[in-house]
């Protein structure tokens, strides 16, 4: 087998779109709610899509912004996200992940009874 040389590089969009699939694949998460621009969006990617990530040689810091479904328990949910994020960015990407900070924006009432 020949040994080629070379780098694989990830883009944050790649990163992005890994971790609000796994949020959304967890049990009681209804959402991704929209962070708020200002001043950091020019300095952190993907805030819009209710992820932040930023990453510093092979380590990845994610605060996700979160709407959960009602009645779910929203410690175990949030754990739930954070091991379902970090073992998706190790396994399909091979990095570190130094932390996900999980922000809980809201709760999704079914019939609009907010």
């Amino acid at each position: 087998m020949e040994n080629t040389q070379g780098k694989t590089t990830v883009s944050p969009e790649v990163l992005t779109t890994i971790a609000r699939l796994s949020a959304l694949g967890v049990p009681g998460v209804s959402r991704l709610a929209p962070v708020s621009g200002g001043v950091n969006r020019l300095f952190k990617r993907g805030a819009g899509e209710g992820v932040r990530i930023e990453t510093e040689e092979n380590t990845v810091y994610i605060d996700m912004h979160l709407i959960l479904h009602e009645n779910v328990n929203i410690r175990e949910v949030s754990r739930n996200v954070q091991q379902n994020v970090t073992r998706a960015i190790q396994e399909m990407v091979g990095m570190d992940v130094g932390y996900i900070n999980i922000h809980i924006e809201d709760i999704d009432y079914a019939d609009g009874e907010a």
